[in-house]
């Protein structure tokens, strides 16, 4: 039971069931139902569940969120689609979020000594909400790392959901858009949705690169003053005449 229970090994469960998930993706192939669609009769919110939860499931196994944003519009519109996409994006962050929390934080956290990956777990550890948020508008970090990082960090499961939730919208909003209208790529809504996506990637980079101070080590002679020994000052006892 000890071994079961040990973290390297819950890290190597996590490690199989993600190996085993994307396995299941590639055997079951998923995509299909932009070609073969919902089953006739099938209710649109009936539908839009099992998709939020296929979602979800594909979320966690590693498949890139845009493709599965670019399938709700499809196969949704954009209404539908946004809150399916929506749905299945807080349901396979809660996914990852746990699995990484429950097997893979004690056997990671000993490695996060270099200096930018304590400083992430500070952030996440301090101010998880306000950093999740920050990830989940301004896209740079692939969305499975940002939920493992939390995981192992100790940002709490309230902050993590609220902020995931919130910060996803505008950018999810925007692919479900140009899969709705990919049929009519010079359409206004499609031209928009996509100058949206490029300004958020290049805006995520921007602010990415202006705030990689934060997280950079220190200089050399910083270092060295760091590690020097402090010495109280001396006091002089001779005398200064009558």
């Amino acid at each position: 039971m000890s071994l079961l229970l040990a973290p390297r090994t819950r890290l190597s469960v996590l490690v199989v069931l993600l190996v085993a998930a994307g396995v299941c993706v590639l055997l079951y192939e998923p995509q299909r139902i932009l070609s073969e669609g919902w089953p006739p009769g099938l209710p649109v919110g009936a539908a839009v569940l099992l998709f939020a939860a296929a979602y979800g499931v594909c979320t966690a196994a590693l498949v890139p969120r845009p493709l599965l944003n670019l399938a709700a519009g499809a196969v949704f519109g954009t209404q539908f689609g946004l809150v399916a996409a929506v749905g299945g994006t807080v349901l396979g962050g809660a996914i990852s979020f746990g699995l990484g929390r429950i097997l893979g934080q004690e056997a990671l956290r000993p490695f996060l000594r270099g200096r930018w990956l304590q400083a992430a777990d500070g952030q996440l550890s301090r101010h998880g909400f306000r950093s999740m948020l920050a990830v989940r508008l301004f896209p740079g970090l692939p969305f499975q790392v940002a939920n493992y990082c939390a995981a192992v960090s100790r940002c709490g499961w309230g902050p993590f959901l609220l902020a995931t939730a919130i910060g996803v919208v505008p950018n999810t909003a925007a692919y479900v858009i140009a899969g709705a209208s990919a049929s009519s790529p010079g359409s206004p809504a499609f031209l928009v949705s996509f100058g949206f996506i490029v300004v958020s990637v290049v805006g995520g980079a921007v602010v990415g690169w202006r705030k990689r101070h934060r997280l950079a080590p220190p200089r050399t002679e910083d270092r060295v003053l760091e590690l020097a020994p402090q010495h109280p000052p001396v006091v002089s006892a001779a005398s200064h005449g009558p």
